[in-house]
């Protein structure tokens, strides 16, 4: 009967491969998986009776017997107002407006424009997260201060603004007709809260360059799955950059030497946590991808995925009393208060940017900028916060941004080529 106990006491120092003090080791608390199954536990909570209640409308069929003031509101949210389009090639984002008439110059500073807002805010996003994740807060001569540890007010705190942002742009603007049922978008927000969530705590395990080469090296796990489930093909030079990318990668992980600060150790809990960041990532990208199958633009995409999150995350915080003390935090903290609204701009700001790149300039161009954007941050972060980057290291570092590099240049050669084939002839698809 003593059995349990133990194994359960001894799994926080299993899962992370360190020593924690005694009075961590009492605190289930800090705990990154058991926080992650509360945080589930809360969504669950939320999910399963709206699933019930599709379901029984559907049973019901609720749009030919339904009747009264709920019902646009039931129809919009269960059934949808239109069939889906059939129309749209690429799936993830309208084709983007060609310029016409315009100087070169207007287009060089379009372009300017663009590179520095997507630069701007996500190097700014990614120094912040990696100061309010690793940092404490009000400490003195007599003080060590406090650290934020609820990843999850973070997420709250970005969905929050992006859902403003997103709702007035759709309120100010012309948009499609929307079509999709709303409680599709539950699917793509619960994966992208959960990967925002395992990005903000693995940097309690691993350092901010590391989490930025393992988000480069997704291209990996991408393209096994897509031989392994759905049995696609893929061109020599896809193999090539995949294999320069895992290369890199492991020559910057390999280079750490034990010696070195807590923070550039990865961890147990660092992979983990950076894997379910990948897949969940992964799942968000592939279900937004079969939303667009329906009339909508992306700024509709972006609102409809914020509703769900902010009601997922809130509700899942005031059920585990974790809102009203984050509050205190913030209330307790000022900086941390600049910290966080910040963070939340950054992210609302860079999603803006990113619609409005693509549809300036296309994939390829975008692709380039935030390439650039993962070398800047991973050189940030060293001279903020002191990381070191041994040769070897460094070496890794420039292999894998050298293959990212050679994918964009072989996928715009491609998609070239792919306009000149006859009718009849695909390409072999691509990730």
């Amino acid at each position: 009967r003593f059995c349990l106990p133990l194994v359960l006491a001894s799994l926080p120092m299993m899962a992370t491969g360190e020593q924690f003090p005694p009075a961590l080791q009492d605190s289930w608390g800090d705990f990154w998986l058991f926080r992650f199954f509360v945080n589930a536990a809360g969504y669950a909570s939320i999910v399963v009776p709206g699933f019930l209640l599709i379901q029984y409308f559907k049973r019901r069929n609720y749009l030919e017997t339904g009747r009264g003031i709920c019902f646009p509101v039931i129809k919009s949210c269960v059934f949808g107002s239109e069939v889906k389009s059939v129309h749209q090639e690429d799936g993830s984002l309208p084709p983007r407006a060609e310029p016409t008439e315009s100087s070169t110059a207007r287009q060089v500073f379009k372009l300017l424009f663009c590179a520095a807002g997507l630069q701007a805010s996500y190097l700014t996003w990614g120094v912040l997260q990696e100061r309010v994740m690793t940092r404490t807060y009000g400490a003195t001569e007599t003080d060590p201060g406090e650290k934020f540890t609820d990843s999850q007010f973070l997420v709250f705190m970005n969905r929050i603004l992006a859902f403003t942002v997103a709702g007035l742009y759709c309120a100010l603007t012309k948009q499609p007709r929307h079509g999709a049922p709303m409680y599709k978008y539950s699917f793509a927000s619960l994966s992208n809260i959960l990967s925002s969530w395992c990005q903000y705590e693995a940097l309690k395990y691993i350092s901010f360059p590391t989490q930025v080469l393992a988000k480069a090296s997704k291209v990996i796990p991408v393209m096994l799955m897509g031989k392994l489930v759905s049995r696609k093909s893929y061109e020599y030079w896809e193999y090539l950059t995949a294999a320069l990318i895992s290369v890199g990668v492991s020559m910057f992980l390999l280079s750490s030497a034990p010696n070195k600060h807590v923070s550039t150790v990865t961890t147990f809990s660092g992979i983990v946590l950076l894997a379910g960041y990948i897949i969940f990532d992964s799942f968000t990208s592939n279900w937004q991808d079969a939303l667009f199958t329906y009339k909508m633009s992306p700024v509709q995409m972006m609102f409809g995925v914020n509703v769900f999150s902010c009601f997922f995350t809130v509700g899942s915080l005031l059920e585990q009393g974790a809102l009203l003390e984050s509050v205190r935090f913030m209330a307790r903290h000022s900086e941390f208060t600049a910290h966080a609204m910040l963070l939340s701009v950054c992210s609302a700001c860079g999603q803006l940017f990113i619609f409005y790149t693509i549809n300036q300039f296309g994939a390829a161009v975008f692709t380039i900028i935030m390439t650039l954007r993962q070398a800047f941050a991973i050189l940030l972060s060293c001279l903020i916060y002191g990381h070191t980057v041994t040769v070897v290291g460094g070496l890794g570092v420039a292999v894998v941004f050298m293959a990212l590099f050679l994918r964009v240049y072989a996928r715009s050669r491609m998609k070239k080529r792919s306009k000149k084939l006859p009718p009849g002839e695909t390409p072999v698809q691509k990730v």
